[in-house]
């Protein structure tokens, strides 16, 4: 597009007419092309011509020549003409401003731009001009120079630059992006003296930046009072102010400026306005309106694609994203951008589309300019990462030509993550030694890594690097990430000591995650009442934290305390929730308090909860505490049943003995298509050999592998032991045992030795107990099995040689203990206890049963006494 100029260039210099030499304004118009192309190299040749014919002289010329140099980048060689051509400046601000509109443009030498305009400030002559002003003020804003951005403003007012449009508009911009916006900005654009669009959308956009968006809105309202209309870029301002607000009056307020457009022919018309109004649909959720919208597009450029792709997909409609994408592909005039893909490929990582994830990698591998981008790569690291695709992963990480720090923070991420942590070690290496210095978020990925392997040592060093760099300050870590990821970790690497100093020394800067991890640490020590003491500390809490609290005390056998915790989030103001329900139901099992239960289950009924989860876990408290009838009332009444409701099911009625129950619930599970996992098989196998089904389950137990394609479990040959010993096929149990091919463990062996003791099989139990005592030497309950077994077959030298093991060993077993509700109070009983207040009468009704039990002993034994006479 040059040549053309240049072929008429060189024809006026062939011209010998002196006149047409003369034509400074095409010699202009040749250098304002240039300058509009940015073609240096043809600037150049005509700066020289212009040199040796003489028009360098010429004002029109000495400007265009200046522009073209400042427009193309030749920053030096603009400001050596602008040296050159010296006493112009001293008359015209136009050579200055060209200069400044050139350092300023290039956003490398804001400094330099700064320095020139207090140079040009203080030559007293030209003045700076409202133009100046404009060219200055954004770099203030850039800088965050608010110090000169008022002197600026000082210099306005005093040469009356502030009432004018185009300095106005400058001062406002520069105030709302330095978060001056409620005073300074708003009496910047109060001044202005003749308000035009720019005007509004520049204070409209600098409240909707500073997050005041009734504010935005108010001013818009007031735009639309006025003379001035709104053009598209107030309306991409206003939009996302309106979505901002709650759901019904977001919506109410789009579809009104929606309204307003349909209206405007102008604006109707305008590709960016229907853009705006479609991300505006789907930041509210109204993703059918959103594509109603886009398909009565009569035009559609890739902003517009983008808008709807990345609109599905931040609305959790991945596959429909997917749809749009492929459609987007079919077009001939619109290709994706790295905007798209940066849309998509998460699409295909939440939706784990591995398939169609990879495709979309073969698409950027044949587009050089989209492989060449550092934020895709960046994106498909991540959705390897998610699709468990590690190495894939790790090969795309090689592929990426300009490795920022996010690309090493998302491979180590995925690493970790996933547990490689020998590569990761390997990579944090080579990351350092290519002098990458890591960040907060590397930082994290390092302590998940120190806690996967739970290395103390590796903690610290992470530890005394963030405070070496500063990380743990508070200018760089507001929200305590770092000190309370360094934290989490020294607690579950069991260094309670460590993690309190971390607390204590985020004492100025702790939020929720801080207390909670804090007393995560001590409930994972067993440090109760450092938990509960913190945990009053708290300046505020949630419902998570009254959650965690409920749940230490159930189930550390505190059922009173959990109770009480209960009892205490609701006075002060608290909803329980659905977890806060599962944390409270290990207290009423401990209690054995079926009305407690009962009281939860119609809290959840009234709360509407609809959990899974929480249904399940009733079930089970239900059928713990005798009530098998209630469990199988909730399990019927539950329309949606899954793997979870049906092994909480199965699990009641093995406890309470009801195989034949657990198995038709089993069997009606398959039917309906549930795959069944580990957990409810080992549930069924448990039924069945409670109730003595021993050929049920051995069916159940060969299709483990057979038919459902799993490998068998310690568990699940422990049931399959208990069931055969349990039904008298102690031979067979034994030879389950020594024929399995993994090693039995101490539960196994123990399961055996009972079933020794039930059928009198004193040496099969003797060995039996020979091998349990290596294995787990500490456990009283082995020794009195075997003690009992000696006994039951008269074998009181054995029954001797065991106490004597037990003393030598000083094992002492310890004081059985049961307890019952009476009119809603637990009354416990100990062995040896007298300390009940009705302990007199409770023993005499035990001594009038237990006479009532042996008499019909008794009586037996007078008839076969009578009977052996005869």
């Amino acid at each position: 597009m040059v040549e053309p100029y240049l072929k008429a260039w060189n024809t006026m210099i062939s011209d010998c007419n002196g006149a047409f030499r003369q034509d400074y304004q095409a010699v202009a118009s040749l250098l304002k092309s240039c300058a509009g192309l940015s073609a240096i190299k043809c600037g150049r040749a005509l700066h020289g011509s212009i040199v040796r014919i003489g028009h360098v002289s010429c004002h029109a010329v000495s400007k265009a020549l200046l522009n073209m140099y400042a427009k193309c980048g030749a920053l030096d060689e603009s400001k050596k003409l602008f040296g050159e051509i010296g006493s112009c400046n001293d008359c015209d601000p136009i050579f200055w401003n060209i200069l400044l509109s050139g350092y300023a443009g290039s956003r490398v030498y804001d400094a330099e731009t700064l320095r020139l305009f207090r140079e040009m400030h203080g030559a007293n002559y030209p003045k700076p001009s409202s133009v100046t002003a404009a060219i200055v003020l954004p770099v203030c804003a850039r800088l965050g120079d608010v110090y000169m951005g008022r002197s600026v403003n000082c210099y306005a007012i005093k040469s009356g630059l502030d009432t004018h449009t185009l300095a106005g508009n400058a001062l406002v911009s520069m105030y709302a992006k330095c978060g001056l916006v409620c005073q300074d900005a708003y009496a910047a654009f109060d001044s202005i003296d003749e308000k035009d669009v720019v005007s509004w959308n520049a204070i409209i956009s600098g409240f909707a930046e500073n997050n005041l968006m009734e504010d935005a809105f108010r001013l818009f309202s007031s735009m639309l009072k006025g003379q001035i209309k709104p053009n598209y870029t107030t309306l991409a301002n206003i939009l996302p102010v309106c979505a901002s607000f709650d759901e019904y009056i977001a919506y109410w307020f789009g579809k009104e400026i929606h309204g307003y457009v349909l209206r405007h022919n102008e604006l109707l018309a305008d590709v960016f306005v229907w853009n705006a109004l479609v991300s505006f649909y789907l930041r509210v959720g109204r993703v059918e309106e959103a594509e109603l919208l886009f398909r009565r597009m009569e035009l559609r450029d890739l902003v517009s694609w983008n808008a709807i792709i990345a609109g599905h997909a931040s609305n959790g409609e991945w596959s429909k994203a997917l749809e749009l994408f492929h459609e987007l592909l079919t077009l001939d005039m619109i290709e994706p951008d790295s905007v798209t893909l940066l849309c998509i490929i998460p699409a295909c990582a939440q939706s784990r589309n591995l398939h169609v994830g990879k495709m979309i990698h073969g698409y950027v591998l044949r587009h050089p300019l989209l492989c060449e981008d550092t934020s895709v790569g960046n994106a498909l690291v991540s959705f390897y990462a998610k699709c468990d695709d590690i190495e894939g992963a790790y090969e795309t990480f090689f592929m990426i030509s300009r490795r920022d720090l996010i690309s090493w923070n998302s491979m180590l991420d995925a690493l970790v993550e996933s547990g490689y942590n020998t590569w990761f070690l390997e990579l944090l290496r080579w990351m350092l030694s290519e002098g990458t210095t890591p960040d907060s978020v590397t930082i994290l990925s390092v302590v998940h890594f120190c806690v996967n392997v739970l290395k103390e040592d590796k903690v610290k060093e992470a530890h005394s690097y963030s405070i070496r760099h500063g990380l743990l300050a508070s200018k760089f870590d507001v929200e305590p990430t770092i000190g309370n990821a360094i934290l989490d970790a020294y607690a579950k690497c069991g260094n309670i000591e460590y993690a309190s100093k971390v607390f204590q020394s985020l004492s100025e800067n702790r939020n929720l995650v801080t207390f909670k991890a804090m007393i995560s640490g001590y409930i994972n020590c067993g440090l109760l009442d450092e938990a509960y003491i913190t945990f009053n500390r708290m300046p505020s809490s949630d419902l998570s934290v009254w959650n965690l609290m409920v749940r230490l005390y159930a189930e550390n056998d505190c059922s009173s305390q959990a109770l009480g915790l209960f009892h205490e989030l609701q006075a002060h103001g608290i909803k329980p929730d659905a977890v806060t329900i599962m944390s409270l139901l290990p207290a009423c099992a401990e209690m054995a308090s079926v009305q407690l239960i009962k009281q939860c289950h119609g809290y959840a009924i009234r709360s509407r909860f609809g959990d899974l989860h929480l249904d399940g876990a009733l079930q089970d408290v239900y059928a713990k505490c005798g009530s098998i009838g209630y469990a199988f009332k909730l399990f019927q009444l539950i329309p949606n049943k899954d793997l979870i409701i049906f092994t909480a099911m199965i699990r009641g009625y093995a406890m309470h003995g009801m195989g034949k129950e657990a198995l038709g619930t089993f069997f009606h599970m398959i039917e309906l298509g549930i795959k069944p996992d580990h957990v409810i098989i080992t549930t069924v196998l448990s039924a069945c050999s409670h109730a003595g089904l021993v050929d049920e389950g051995l069916n159940i137990f060969y299709s483990i592998e057979k038919v459902h394609g799993m490998k068998l479990t310690m568990e699940q040959y422990s049931c399959v032991v208990d069931l055969l010993a349990r039904g008298g096929r102690i031979d067979d149990a034994f030879s389950m045992v020594t024929g399995m091919p993994i090693e039995a463990n101490a539960n196994i062996w123990g399961t055996l030795l009972g079933a020794c003791r039930t059928h009198h099989e004193v040496e099969l139990g003797r060995f039996v107990a020979d091998h349990l005592f290596k294995i787990e030497a500490e456990n009283i309950g082995n020794y009195v099995v075997l003690s009992n077994l000696y006994a039951a077959d008269a074998r009181w030298d054995g029954v001797m040689e065991i106490r004597k093991l037990m003393r030598t060993r000083d094992l002492k077993k310890p004081a059985g203990c049961s307890w019952i509700e009476v009119e809603r109070r637990k009354n416990v009983f100990v062995a040896g206890d007298t300390s009940h207040p009705h302990r007199i009468d409770i023993y005499r009704i035990l001594s009038t049963l237990n006479d009532q039990i042996k008499e019909p002993f008794q009586l037996n034994q007078l008839l076969n006494l009578q009977l052996s006479e005869c």
